[in-house]
């Protein structure tokens, strides 16, 4: 509730606050009237450049635009959920017809990513292979307890959060923030010492404190602290202090992720993330992608009207009990 506070007052005095715009190379970029970038607007990070190199560009950092083409057609042909029931996203949720998305949900964009002018190959961009770097075993074991939990169904309590939508899946909101499924729309409202953004997805807050100081280390957050530093013309996020729950891909209590905000032009901010857990993986690595400007609006979410899953799911698991044999 009082994230919600805040982002409302926030918004308020954004209103408020006039911006202007500066040149930017022969680029507009609006400024706020301190003189910083400013990043107000609605965005989208829709993309369907994967997180991890494909093999077919194994070696290729970026790709020509007749090869992006070619990927951009094959990806269309064998992830279509309404026509085809052995595409891909149908053999992984069960198929049309009995109760998987059909194309009326999914928005994940119809392009890859272009950075400078040139199509990537993956969100990641260093290390150079474009791959998450190996886990460590500590985060082997810890992946292999995370999977048990989630066979359990004694609890609404035990289900994954964005199961019981409390926070996107896929780390919509992050940090890092990734492009998902759909609900790929973020608004961004900024004062000079804060910064807002509100996920489309499950309507997560993100504050970050332009600043500030980050909270002591007993202070755990479910989207971490963002604390915020201007570096020129980019936002520098530094974010600490998130829970054990959160687990982003495996990730442990101590997660640590630099975020880099740049805006471009009038309709771009590149954005850049740095992902350090010594105790998940065995060194940081980074993502890079556009956001790119979007008309909006961003609509209402709402994850749990008329969503009989929660109860269907225990109580499935009710009745798979019952059936069994009696010892």
């Amino acid at each position: 509730m009082l994230s919600r506070i805040a982002a409302i007052v926030l918004f308020a005095a954004a209103l408020a606050a006039p911006a202007s715009a500066q040149l930017h190379g022969s680029k507009a970029v609006p400024r706020t009237p301190d003189g910083h970038p400013d990043f107000q607007g609605v965005w989208t990070n829709a993309t369907i450049t994967p997180l991890e190199r494909p093999a077919q560009f194994a070696g290729k950092a970026t790709v020509t635009d007749a090869e992006a083409r070619a990927y951009e057609t094959k990806d269309q042909e064998v992830n279509t959920l309404d026509s085809d029931v052995g595409s891909n996203f149908n053999r992984a949720t069960g198929g049309p017809g009995v109760g998987a998305y059909n194309n009326l949900f999914v928005d994940r964009g119809s392009e890859l990513a272009r950075v400078d002018g040139v199509k990537r190959a993956s969100l990641i961009v260093d290390p150079p292979d474009g791959k998450i770097p190996p886990l460590t075993e500590a985060a082997r074991q810890r992946g292999a307890t995370m999977i048990r939990s989630f066979t359990r169904y004694d609890s609404v309590k035990d289900r994954p959060l964005s199961e019981r939508c409390i926070i996107g899946f896929g780390s919509t909101s992050g940090p890092p923030m990734l492009p998902v499924l759909y609900n790929n729309n973020y608004q961004f409202v900024q004062t000079r010492d804060a910064l807002m953004i509100l996920v489309e997805m499950v309507h997560d807050i993100r504050i970050i404190r332009i600043n500030g100081t980050h909270a002591p280390s007993n202070v755990r957050l479910l989207l971490g602290d963002s604390i915020g530093r201007w570096e020129g013309d980019t936002l520098v996020v530094d974010t600490t202090n998130f829970t054990d729950r959160t687990r982003f891909r495996g990730s442990s209590q101590n997660l640590h992720v630099t975020e880099r905000f740049r805006r471009i032009d009038s309709g771009t901010i590149l954005y850049r993330a740095t992902v350090e857990d010594s105790q998940t993986y065995a060194r940081p690595w980074t993502l890079e992608y556009p956001f790119v400007a979007t008309a909006g609006p961003v609509f209402e979410y709402a994850c749990h009207e008329g969503n009989y899953a929660m109860p269907d799911i225990l109580g499935g698991a009710r009745k798979l009990e019952s059936e069994e044999p009696k010892q």
